[in-house]
C-alpha cells in the first residue's frame, strides 16, 4: 500500500509549531496561501504561548 500524503493544514500547523518552539519570528513563515498561513501562524502562536507556561525549557 502506498502511504498517503499529509495534508497540507496539518503539515504548515508543524512547521508553524516547530519553528515556534525554535523562537524564530512569525515573519519567516513561508506560505502565501492563506490557509496555510493561517494554519502556520496558529501552530507559531501555540508553541510560543506553551513555551511561555514552561512545557519547553532552553
Amino acid at each position: 500500500m502506498n502511504r498517503q500524503k499529509r495534508n497540507r493544514k496539518e503539515r504548515a500547523f508543524s512547521k508553524g509549531y516547530q519553528a515556534g518552539l525554535h523562537q524564530l519570528s512569525r515573519d519567516n513563515c513561508p506560505y502565501q496561501n492563506i490557509e496555510q498561513k493561517e494554519q502556520w501562524l496558529g501552530g507559531w502562536r501555540e508553541a510560543c504561548e506553551r513555551s511561555a507556561e514552561g512545557f519547553y525549557n532552553r
